[in-house]
């Protein structure tokens, strides 16, 4: 499992000045923000074990089953050889790979416009792909990664005539997730926070969902993913990125629903546990319709989930990454994930059928007993009118 990291909780509006002045935040200039204790960022679901390799398929390679993607975890072999090249100390020292799960959906269409404003100042250059939008984005330029020059995939002799500038790259998700790259934590903190403007349904501190990689470039290398280090040949190549983040922004999604699966499984339990310990369920008619509200949105979040984990459309225009796309998606573990996603969600069916079942045989007792009552009214009304017709009758015979 991945380590919780902190995060200061993004407010939930800002005043008017505050905002001017996010939009030309600059780390290098900006003082630091006086933030309240950082609360704790949610991490994906999936298995974090050591030795666990990748490698991509070549860009010739158009299809690939996700079965048979190439992930061993006692591999040996010169592909082991060179992902264990580095170490912890030295993995932490790599450009970052980060995705955050920030909103139920952006506005991309007021990103795009003001992202294209942003030329000069963040040496921004917008592209749009269905679902997803791409740019460079940089608080400080020019950038110059500290890598050496095996690690930016050219030769030692080509390093005096050729200059390679490399900037932060970011992919913007309509289903509010963001993927940065090459962005320290200070700087995706601050580009968090110019993304409140264009969230929909923005997150609370606590249900932020993210995960981590770190990534460097080897032009000797196979490119591949390796304990959560993904090796490039290509700096320029934005492409082969993209398809990466797909996978990466599906993955922190469905970690986001994963959780609050959990959660609204771990605060129901006791329901069917009260019922075969007692035969009852102490909750009000109004709780239970609640509840059976919030089971039923549930369901609802996971059929749109679903329809986010389908494979994205630029790979019919692009089939070439469609197999890389595959391969990260192996990583991941996304099948298996959704696999037992589908499993509690099953699970939340079951107790929504069976609130509604007790909820209708309630009804049904309630209305039981009231035609019981009035029966039982009906007949204490009808003895007391044989009683005092009785009286009656006695007087008169009396008189």
């Amino acid at each position: 499992m991945h380590k919780r990291v902190r995060y200061s909780e993004l407010p939930n509006s800002l005043p008017d000045e505050q905002k001017d002045r996010l939009s030309t935040i600059n780390p290098q200039t900006d003082p630091q923000t006086n933030t309240p204790t950082r609360a704790k960022i949610k991490t994906p679901g999936r298995t974090k074990t050591s030795q666990k390799l990748a490698l991509f398929p070549e860009e010739s390679i158009d299809q690939i089953d996700e079965s048979e993607i190439y992930i061993k975890q006692n591999l040996l072999g010169p592909a082991l050889v060179e992902a264990e090249s580095f170490t912890r100390e030295e993995r932490e020292k790599l450009p970052r790979v980060t995705a955050y799960c920030t909103a139920s959906a952006y506005k991309l269409d007021e990103l795009m416009k003001n992202i294209q404003g942003r030329k000069i100042r963040n040496s921004t250059s917008p592209r749009r792909f269905e679902e997803c939008v791409y740019t460079p984005f940089s608080f400080t330029v020019p950038v110059s990664p500290p890598i050496t020059a095996d690690l930016l995939g050219i030769n030692d002799s080509e390093i005096s005539t050729q200059v390679q500038e490399i900037l932060p790259e970011v992919f913007f998700f309509d289903y509010g997730v963001v993927v940065i790259w090459g962005m320290n934590e200070r700087e995706e903190k601050n580009l968090l926070r110019e993304l409140i403007p264009f969230e929909q349904d923005r997150l609370a501190a606590k249900d932020i969902v993210t995960e981590e990689f770190h990534y460097h470039y080897a032009a000797s290398y196979h490119p591949r993913i390796y304990n959560d280090v993904i090796t490039l040949k290509n700096p320029a190549n934005y492409m082969i990125k993209l398809t990466i983040s797909h996978a990466v922004a599906q993955s922190v999604k469905m970690s986001f629903f994963e959780e609050l699966i959990e959660e609204t499984i771990e605060t129901t339990k006791h329901i069917p546990k009260t019922m075969a310990e007692t035969g009852k369920v102490f909750m009000t008619r109004t709780a239970i319709t609640q509840k059976i509200g919030q089971l039923f949105i549930m369901r609802i979040n996971i059929n749109l989930v679903s329809n986010i984990l389908d494979t994205p459309e630029i790979f019919w225009s692009e089939p070439v990454y469609e197999g890389l796309y595959k391969t990260i998606r192996g990583y991941l573990e996304i099948s298996n994930r959704v696999d037992l996603l589908n499993q509690r969600v099953s699970v939340i069916s079951d107790l929504l059928d069976m609130l509604k079942d007790h909820l209708t045989s309630s009804h049904g007792e309630v209305l039981e007993w009231i035609i019981i009552v009035l029966i039982g009214v009906e007949i204490l009304v009808g003895c007391m009118t044989i009683f005092i017709e009785a009286l009656r009758y006695s007087a008169k015979t009396n008189h």
